[in-house]
């Protein structure tokens, strides 16, 4: 064991590397579908799903649970908010 890197019982791998990489491209997905929900981009919630289900499988890995059920909650409120921001139904009157 390297001095000053923890294992948590992955021999050989350093806590940067812990979830393959699932991680980083989770927060990367994260950040990004906040900057375009900022902007006002509907693509965002289509990223945030997909960076919840990159949470959610590292919750498995990492026998997180409320991790899952966590982001799979988030999950669910990304495709309701997809959904609504449609643009309305406008009603014609003669």
């Amino acid at each position: 064991m390297r001095r000053g890197c923890l294992h948590y019982g992955n021999a050989g791998k350093s806590p940067v590397t812990q979830y393959l990489g699932l991680d980083w491209l989770a927060m990367c997905l994260t950040f990004t579908a906040i900057y375009l929900l900022g902007n006002k981009s509907r693509t965002g919630f289509i990223v945030m799903m997909a960076g919840n289900l990159c949470w959610s499988a590292i919750g498995v890995w990492a026998h997180s649970y409320a991790m899952v059920l966590a982001n799979l909650g988030f999950f669910s409120m990304n495709v309701r908010g997809f959904l609504k921001w449609a643009s309305p139904i406008t009603s014609e009157h003669p």
